[in-house]
């Protein structure tokens, strides 16, 4: 609303009155005007952050007050007190509590990794640590493929298993049952006059080693003078963690002139000669194929030979001039065998023979076939089982000798 006021000079001036609405931003105004001179005399005391972070922390406080009463108007309620159990009465309108019931439980559900069982007890496994095993030969054996299947050595079983085997691993066949140690050790059949002093030594183990053994069922109380010990004899008694020499079965193969003792020596033995070829101390392969099957060269398993790869009635060949110093069956497993003496302080042999095409005396040549691949004696398939015995050398490896 405009009102008309005369001016000193006569001239009619107009006079702007207030309006509503200046009315009502007059007291903002006067608000904004004292913050800011509130605000500067606070940055000039330099007070500034410190005001900043306190009105901060009012305004969170503030904030998390207003959320806890709101949810409390929501949320809590005078029907969930204690005395007040409506929420929970059936539908029918009853005053009985109705019991939730949950589906039965059914277990872990299959996950990917390991879950617990419930049950927390793990059966103990079959039998002692001090029980031997049995076990049947099939084909393809092998004592060291055996071994590996118990967790003992080859040696063990050989020294396990002496009345069967003879200490030659070759000497298993399918169908025989050996008898399998829970540890590496040896197992040995005591003898009238046996003092426990001397076989221990004889073993490489104590006395107390043997009295220990829990599978030997002797005790210091019983055991009585070691030099005469109460041990029955033809008792098995296991020595954990022996050794022994193992027994040479072949010792060395005699010259052409000298009797043969050899414990090889069965019915093929010859009688002695002075005559025949030399050899040439050079030797050619002895069998068609190159390759081996069954035993390498393995002396620490009482292995002197080598076991070539071939199939049934496989010519076999000499493999120097020389003479026959035995043709025939061997008892000691390696079935039909022919020697040959190559007069130069060489001897060769050849076991497993499915038949022989030499006899006694016979005179060869390098490279005459003197009998056909077999599988006789202890074996588990045909193979010709092949030594080399080099005279005061003793047995040789025949890697070292034989061309591929």
């Amino acid at each position: 609303m405009f009102n008309d006021i005369p001016s000193d000079d006569g001239d009619l001036q107009i006079e702007q009155q207030p309006s509503n609405q200046d009315q009502q931003d007059a007291p903002k105004e006067i608000i904004r005007t004292g913050w800011d001179q509130f605000w500067q005399r606070i940055t000039s005391l330099g007070m500034g952050d410190i005001a900043l972070r306190a009105g901060t922390a009012l305004i969170t406080v503030g904030l998390i007050g207003l959320v806890v009463w709101v949810m409390k108007g929501n949320f809590v309620s005078e029907d969930l007190s204690g005395n007040n159990n409506d929420a929970f009465v059936d539908a029918g309108g009853g005053s009985e509590i109705s019991v939730l019931e949950l589906p039965a439980y059914e277990g872990v559900a299959p996950v990917e990794g390991i879950t617990k069982s419930a049950d927390t007890h793990t059966d103990a496994p079959t039998g002692s640590r001090y029980d031997f095993q049995q076990y049947t030969v099939v084909t393809g054996d092998t004592i060291f493929g055996i071994s590996q299947t118990f967790g003992v050595t080859a040696e063990t079983l050989l020294w396990t298993n002496y009345n069967l085997l003879r200490d030659n691993p070759a000497a298993i066949y399918p169908g025989q049952v050996l008898t399998i140690p829970p540890v590496d050790g040896v197992l040995y059949t005591w003898n009238a006059g046996d003092g426990l002093n001397g076989v221990s030594n004889g073993l490489n183990v104590t006395p107390e080693t043997i009295i220990e053994w829990p599978g030997n069922g002797i005790s210091y109380e019983t055991i009585g003078d070691y030099a005469n010990p109460n041990i029955e004899p033809g008792t098995a008694i296991f020595a954990p963690g022996g050794s022994r020499f193992f027994f040479d079965w072949t010792t060395s193969i005699l010259a052409r002139d000298e009797p043969a003792e050899s414990a090889i020596w069965g019915e093929g033995k010859c009688a002695p000669t002075s005559i025949g070829p030399i050899g040439t101390g050079v030797f050619i392969w002895p069998a068609v194929q190159t390759y081996l099957s069954g035993y390498d060269f393995s002396p620490e398993i009482n292995h002197w030979g080598i076991d070539v790869a071939g199939d049934l009635n496989d010519p076999l060949y000499a493999v120097d001039n020389g003479v026959i110093v035995y043709a025939g069956w061997s008892d000691w497993g390696y079935g039909n065998v022919v020697a040959i003496d190559h007069g130069n302080g060489y001897q060769s042999l050849y076991g497993h023979l499915q038949s022989l095409n030499v006899g006694c005396g016979s005179f060869v040549t390098k490279g005459d076939i003197i009998g056909y691949m077999g599988s006789t004696g202890n074996s588990s398939g045909p193979h010709l089982h092949f030594e080399l015995i080099g005279g005061n050398y003793g047995r040789l490896n025949p890697h070292n000798y034989l061309p591929y």
